[in-house]
């Protein structure tokens, strides 16, 4: 892992961090599970440029799906 790796996973785990409190109190349920996956998936991956595209990939989802 590079430090760009690990400064992308922190600022993703915030956001997600944020997106899973949203979600729950909006009881929203696609919000709250993009916000566990951006709080987990930086452990997965190690390519920074993976880490990004798949972190601005799940902020976007809540946008377009709703349940």
């Amino acid at each position: 892992m590079d430090s760009w790796t690990l400064i992308l996973g922190v600022i993703f785990s915030s956001i997600g961090l944020g997106y899973f409190i949203y979600g729950k109190r909006q009881q929203d349920l696609v919000v709250r599970l993009c916000g566990l996956a951006l709080m987990l998936y930086p452990y997965f991956f190690d390519n920074h440029w993976v880490v990004l595209i798949v972190g601005v990939g799940l902020m976007v989802i809540p946008r377009y799906f709703k349940i």
